[in-house]
């Protein structure tokens, strides 16, 4: 039995990344936890002026935002039968990384599934803050998806990996089981920005032959090409479903999401990012 954390605004883009959650494990068992976190700031006299005098505006707050949680499972339920699946629903009153890192203990989540959120600054060219939130300070498997991204069977996994990340198996389980459970091919991919490296620097080649023997794989280098150049080049060229890739470090997740000074091309997400962690 899996447990699924799916983090949910209401918005158009968190329920878009819960119906893909809802096809990526359509035939296996899971708990689905649809969670809202809702934060004092967000209140405003409003709530103070229709809050009932015999209820605090927490307690009015939270029972809005649990009968529209209950009303998302009926309709999950509805449009979704499935008996593989069951839901529960969190409400939460506090900061959204805490929140998600107190139900990730408290319901021993083994993965997140949620939208990219839109971007907006900079710093933000690909996930809102909340996701890249999670991303840096949440050590859970994560699973963004782009908004508008409808589920497709991901046949084809591109494993990116910084040139300076030496391959570790702590932390893979997420990817395997996602190529084992749909036969996918998998791509390996080695970035490295500038061409002070050749093709013989593929130094982790032989581990990762011996480790991925039983999958269909295959090994691919880039030089001297921007990191979400590169990516995007990749995904668009051998035709990939998803990307994974270890965030070990900022700078290549930085890397990954930041508008090139050199191509003034951004990645953009264009398929689902698995994200893994590693404590190497």
């Amino acid at each position: 039995m899996k447990n699924i954390l799916l983090p949910t605004d209401f918005s158009d883009n968190s329920r878009n990344a819960i119906e893909y959650a809802l096809h990526f494990f359509k035939n296996q068992s899971c708990t689905f936890y649809l969670l809202n976190v809702q934060k004092a700031s967000s209140y405003t006299t409003d709530d103070l002026m229709t809050s009932p005098s015999d209820t605090s505006i927490h307690q009015s707050v939270i029972s809005g935002v649990k009968q529209k949680l209950n009303h998302m499972v009926e309709e999950l339920i509805k449009e979704h039968p499935n008996d593989n699946h069951t839901f529960q629903t969190i409400t939460d009153y506090d900061i959204f990384v805490d929140a998600i890192r107190q139900t990730i203990k408290s319901k021993d989540i083994d993965i997140i599934v949620m939208g990219t959120n839109g971007a907006t600054g900079a710093s933000e060219v690909v996930f809102g803050s909340n996701t890249l939130n999670v991303i840096r300070k949440i050590d859970c498997p994560l699973i963004a998806i782009p908004e508008g991204y409808k589920f497709k069977t991901p046949k084809s996994i591109l494993y990116a990996i910084d040139y300076w990340d030496h391959f570790n198996e702590e932390g893979i389980t997420p990817l395997m089981n996602a190529i084992e459970y749909y036969k996918s091919t998998l791509r390996i991919l080695k970035i490295k920005e500038d061409d002070t490296v050749t093709i013989a620097d593929f130094d982790d080649k032989k581990r990762m032959k011996a480790f991925f023997k039983e999958i269909n794989h295959t090994f691919h280098f880039i030089i001297n090409v921007p990191t979400a150049l590169a990516i995007n080049s990749f995904v668009q060229i051998m035709e990939v479903d998803m990307t994974a890739m270890f965030i070990k470090r900022e700078t290549f997740l930085d890397r990954f999401i930041k508008k090139s000074e050199t191509s003034k091309i951004s990645y953009g997400t264009q398929i689902p990012l698995l994200i893994m962690h590693s404590n190497e």
